[in-house]
């Protein structure tokens, strides 16, 4: 049942953010910056966590997922270092991430012919 889960929990939130993209003018990038925002907020307000143990990977694998991760690596940071940890905690938690994101964005952008939306 976890799988059945993770696949329509996932499914669901790029379906709702590819109507997103074809009902608004918004680029993908200020997309992907609302998605991780939002992530980030729902953590700060404890909703997202239920989502994720819900969820699993269907949750924790998009951007709201990153978001959530910032907001807790953030949050751990200031817990354990105070208010220098709001700058530290999000690059400690996310480090894995980006350094996947800019790897694979490269080797993507070698491969394919980036366009920019019309």
């Amino acid at each position: 049942m976890d799988y059945i889960n993770a696949f329509w929990v996932g499914g669901l939130i790029c379906a709702l953010v590819q109507i997103l993209m074809e009902k608004t003018t918004l680029m993908p990038g200020r997309i992907m910056v609302l998605l991780v925002c939002t992530g980030a907020v729902l953590g700060a307000v404890q909703l997202y966590q239920p989502f994720v143990e819900y969820a699993g990977a269907g949750a924790s694998v998009p951007l709201l997922g990153f978001g959530n991760v910032l907001w807790k690596g953030i949050q751990k940071a200031v817990d354990e270092q105070g208010l220098i940890g709001i700058f530290m905690g999000g690059f400690t938690a996310s480090a894995v991430g980006i350094s996947a994101a800019l790897i694979f964005g490269y080797l993507a952008s070698l491969v394919f012919q980036p366009k920019m939306k019309k």
